[in-house]
């Protein structure tokens, strides 16, 4: 075995440990390039790119050391990891399976395959009994004769929303207390009919003494919420902001960012929006943790009211006619326009399924090689610098803007400036919070 790619394994061990997986994806590939034979190298890469969430790049490199070693328990683990993830919960079963059937004693092992068992057996009965006009989850909800008792000690919501009662509402979820459920009903069934009646592209123009600050993934950290509001400001009418999806899921805080957002979209229905992103829908919601924390908290009726709410968002947004935000990215298709996000009837397709423009707008990704390739997470395709120019140009943008990935630096600036990836942006023609001296 070369000493160098031992060394180079690692640091990419020790990068890691840091936190910075792309670096150790880098030190790992470059292992890999000096002894392609060792399994370890790519079952190490698989973990980098699980952390990545490049789940396809992850299954692929599991694979390689299988080759390589038929019987190493950490690649069928990490291939089954992967393939929970972009919902395959069937391929994961045989992985976890022969984790067990090699290592008896596996308690992780055994865990994930009976967590991969529920989740078919969930997905088999919500499909058996899916039908298409389902009544709302609203339907027969008599809010008027719903009592908030005497003993509740928040300030009391009426027929509109209001300032005192959002910033009651921020102490209240900060000190791990919850609202009403009159009130959680109230919110999702208001921002439901709002966003409803909204575009599937919003198009946004800012006044000129407006500053739009856009977010993106959240994913239940109320308390990082809370820092950006510190930092940049709270919402009002001089200050608009933009979430570009991902709301909730895997933070344990996502029922009350979403509560907390929808509030703000109920006071300030044309200063603040909202975006769909690939984590608002049922599948990942069942899988990543949403509904469970809807029923924990308050109940399943909760849960489908909001499955209701995030199939009506918008999934785009156009700001001052040359920049797109959307979650996920460009298309399989270069003919595909504005013209075409504009016409695409949202509400007759409630989730994204497995192709078409509604899945790639919320799960494709960039890339930096030219043309199109295989999607890194298994889900969806990968987008170039050419497509970006070609979209970019054929319908006047100056830039896509988009989130879906995490960014060490906390945004990304690709494509030639055509294609922003990032956490947080703001200002007056978009900047990023983090590096607030950079304008677009």
């Amino acid at each position: 075995m070369s000493q160098e790619a031992v060394d180079l394994k690692n640091k990419g061990n020790k990068s890691f440990a840091s936190g910075d997986y792309p670096a150790a994806i880098d030190f790992y590939s470059k292992a890999i390039e000096l002894n392609d034979k060792d399994p370890t190298f790519f079952t190490n890469r698989a973990q980098a790119y699980i952390k990545t969430e490049a789940y396809g790049y992850a299954i692929a490199d599991a694979g390689k050391a299988l080759e390589l070693n038929p019987k190493l328990i950490k690649a069928y683990y990490r291939r089954g990891l992967a393939r929970t993830a972009i919902l395959r919960p069937k391929e994961a079963i045989d992985d976890f399976k022969e984790c067990v059937r090699l290592d008896p004693n596996n308690k992780d092992a055994r865990l994930k395959l009976e967590e991969c068992k529920k989740i078919v057996r969930q997905l088999a009965f919500f499909a058996a009994i899916e039908v298409g006009d389902e009544p709302s989850a609203a339907e027969g909800l008599d809010l008027d004769s719903m009592v908030v008792e005497p003993e509740y000690d928040g300030v009391r919501l009426e027929n509109e929303m209001t300032q005192e009662f959002i910033d009651d509402m921020m102490e209240r979820f900060k000190n791990g207390k919850k609202i009403h459920r009159k009130y959680v009903y109230q919110i999702i069934i208001a921002v439901k009919n709002i966003v409803y009646d909204e575009a599937t592209m919003v198009e946004m123009d800012i006044p000129d003494d407006v500053e739009l600050t856009i977010c993106g993934d959240t994913h239940g950290q109320y308390f990082d919420l809370m820092e950006l509001f510190r930092r940049n400001g709270t919402p009002n009418d001089k200050h608009w902001y933009l979430f570009n999806g991902d709301f909730v899921d895997r933070g344990s805080w996502s029922t009350e960012i979403a509560l907390l957002l929808y509030a703000f979209k109920w006071l300030r229905p044309n200063g603040f929006f909202l975006n769909r992103g690939n984590h608002e829908t049922d599948d990942m919601n069942r899988v990543y943790g949403f509904e469970g924390e809807c029923k924990a908290k308050y109940n399943e009726r909760v849960f489908k009211l909001f499955s209701e709410s995030f199939s009506a968002l918008p999934l785009a947004t156009l700001v001052g006619k040359k920049y797109l935000v959307l979650h996920g990215g460009l298309f399989s298709d270069d003919k595909v326009t504005l013209d075409d996000i504009r016409k695409l009837n949202r509400h007759n397709q409630r989730q994204p399924g497995q192709a078409g423009l509604m899945m790639e707008m919320l799960w494709t990704d960039p890339q930096d090689e030219p043309g199109r390739g295989p999607s890194k997470r298994g889900v969806g395709m990968q987008f170039g610098p050419d497509v970006t120019k070609r979209f970019c140009e054929n319908n006047g943008l100056e830039a896509v803007i988009r989130s879906h990935e995490v960014r060490m630096d906390g945004y990304e600036v690709q494509h030639d400036g055509r294609c922003i990836t990032g956490m947080f942006c703001s200002g007056n023609h978009v900047y990023f919070l983090c590096c607030a001296d950079t304008k677009f």
